[in-house]
């Protein structure tokens, strides 16, 4: 009889908690100027990364998950200050930004190139980096943290030196008018940009704007869901929602369903 009751009284529980227990209201911050990965157009969230994270998210069980697009500076200062939850999509960068943790499991591999004028290649095939573009102007996006660390030391060195511009259009405008000597970041980014432009007939290759020519690759990237460090508590859920989020983006890696998405998106 006991066990009975016992047994009735969890069925009960169980019953209240799900009939009863509303979903959980939780925020991403999305870089809004990371095409074709992540950003806006016409105040609409796109890109891979931006279709990745809403189809996994909304397969995830007890959440209610918003995508908001926001500056990179700004979502990570909201990271670091406790206020944001979680950001997509940064690279693993423990030691430099010690405010982000945990990061998800890996979700897009990114190969990071320099993109530079082919005028530069003409007496050096410029293969080693960072070595080979000493003495150059390097174009990278404000806030990103690319290159490594030998690179970062030549900068310091006052070996290479580095310009800073909002994203991949201002970066490429700036390379064709030979502003910047190379601009480094995301191959398919700077590819996908570099189509956008031409197409819309504001980048003349080859006239009015510099021909340009893949250089070194600088590493292998992989992008995350990170959240933040500094939450002191007020995310206790943040484990839960992790582990959900890891085995739907496993799930998607391993069925293709991932590659799929970025094949179409590409097209």
């Amino acid at each position: 009889m006991k066990l009975r009751l016992l047994l009735i009284g969890l069925y009960l529980a169980c019953f209240s908690i799900a009939t009863f227990a509303e979903d959980i209201e939780v925020t991403l911050y999305a870089d809004s100027n990371y095409p074709p990965y992540s950003y806006t157009e016409r105040g609409e969230l796109k890109g891979i990364y931006s279709q990745i994270i809403k189809l996994a998210t909304s397969r995830m069980k007890g959440y209610k998950v918003n995508l908001v697009a926001v500056p990179w500076k700004r979502g990570l200062r909201l990271i670091e200050n406790g206020e944001g939850f979680a950001i997509y999509p940064p690279y693993f960068h423990v030691e430099k930004r010690p405010y982000i943790w945990p990061y998800s499991m890996p979700i897009l591999d990114e190969r990071v190139i320099v993109m530079c004028r082919e005028e530069l290649f003409f007496r050096a095939l410029r293969l080693n980096w960072p070595e080979d573009y000493y003495g150059l102007i390097i174009g990278i996006n404000s806030g990103f943290h690319l290159g490594g660390e030998a690179f970062w030391q030549a900068v310091k060195d006052e070996k290479i030196t580095v310009s800073e511009a909002k994203g991949n259009r201002e970066n490429l405008l700036q390379l064709g008018l030979k502003r910047i000597d190379c601009y480094l970041n995301d191959r398919i980014s700077i590819l996908w940009e570099l189509k956008q432009l031409k197409l819309a007939g504001e980048y003349d290759e080859g006239g009015k704007h510099a021909i340009l020519m893949e250089g070194a690759t600088v590493s292998i990237e992989q992008g995350f869901v990170g959240y933040t460090a500094m939450d002191d508590g007020k995310y206790p859920f943040k484990e839960n929602f992790k582990k959900q989020l890891d085995m739907i983006i496993y799930d998607m890696r391993r069925t293709g369903e991932m590659q799929k998405i970025v094949n179409d998106f590409l097209r």
